[in-house]
């Protein structure tokens, strides 16, 4: 089948920044080789996770540099190069082709509102100026627009190479559309880590799910589960990470995710506003969810 390779739990990488605000490259590269090393299938970077419009599009780069160099093409990496800019969207399109990518994830372009028509002429158009597959990135609740069915068979109908979308809609009716519109060999990937399961057994092809910032091994055993039709383990694991899934999700992503991550001493405490890290009675409950998952010893303390 093909871009099989692209299929599974793809990591939307946090952006780690070093206690004054920069870029952490160090860290950005350990967190790339932790990954790996616990069986992630694929990364992606500068997604929703990786605070991309608090970041410069040369820090973007960067970061695509960083990390396709660090992977080394041991699994795939998919940066986020979308914007609400067409102009900047094609400019880290092509910078992520240059530096050997395997793929793009495309926003659809957030604030600017377009029609369903203007959304066609938009992803055909960056489509076209790429080689690389493009993976269309639905996700209303950032964007205040959803992308339909049909819109994405005729975006597909004029360019090739789009060959999957992330879909991170509640809607679940709206899975099951594409994909009997476009059919199973179009990827569909879960954005809503809630989702991933159910998605999963109608035919997804993934998950680009932010707990894998933390639980790397059991989200992509997730996908290996349901890969090799081990059915009931699949069901059991989606139970067992629920509660994690939802305390992630408190508030805005990311800040539950990096406040989780600094306790765990995986990142510095650093975000950039307008987002913030949970105040001190939010950091409690969920370092005590930490603590039920493991990630952290009894006493709360961080790991070094």
């Amino acid at each position: 089948m093909a871009y099989d390779r692209l299929r599974g739990s793809i990591v939307p990488l946090v952006t780690p920044f070093t206690k004054d605000n920069h870029v952490d490259v160090d860290t950005l590269k350990t967190l790339v080789e932790w990954q790996i090393a616990a069986g992630s299938h694929g990364l992606s970077v500068t997604g929703t996770t990786g605070e991309p419009s608090a970041l410069t599009l040369e820090e973007r780069e960067e970061i695509f540099e960083v990390v396709i160099r660090q992977v080394h093409g041991r699994v795939p990496v998919i940066p986020a190069t979308g914007t609400n800019n067409l102009e900047e969207t094609l400019r880290l399109t092509k910078r992520a082709e240059v530096l050997g990518a395997d793929g793009a994830l495309v926003i659809v372009p957030y604030y600017n509102r377009p029609s369903q028509a203007g959304l066609v002429e938009y992803f055909s158009l960056v489509a076209r100026s790429t080689s690389l597959p493009i993976i269309i990135y639905n996700i209303p609740g950032r964007t205040a627009l959803n992308i339909e069915p049909s819109t994405v068979r005729k975006i597909r109908d004029k360019a090739p190479n789009v060959i999957g979308i992330k879909e991170s809609n509640k809607d679940f009716e709206q899975v099951s559309l594409v994909l009997d519109q476009l059919g199973l060999d179009f990827l569909v990937y879960s954005g809503i880590e809630t989702l991933c399961f159910p998605m999963l057994a109608i035919g997804g092809a993934g998950h680009i799910s932010a707990t894998a910032n933390l639980l790397p091994t059991p989200v992509a055993d997730l996908y290996n589960y349901v890969r090799d039709n081990r059915w009931h383990e699949a069901r059991e694991l989606h139970y067992q990470l629920l509660a994690l899934n939802q305390a992630l999700f408190w508030e805005t992503n990311p800040g539950p995710l990096k406040t989780a991550m600094a306790l765990m001493g995986k990142i510095q405490p650093v975000i950039r506003l307008p987002l913030t890290l949970l105040d001190p009675h939010k950091t409690e409950a969920l370092r005590q969810i930490l603590i039920q998952y493991r990630l952290l010893p009894e006493t709360g303390e961080a790991r070094a």
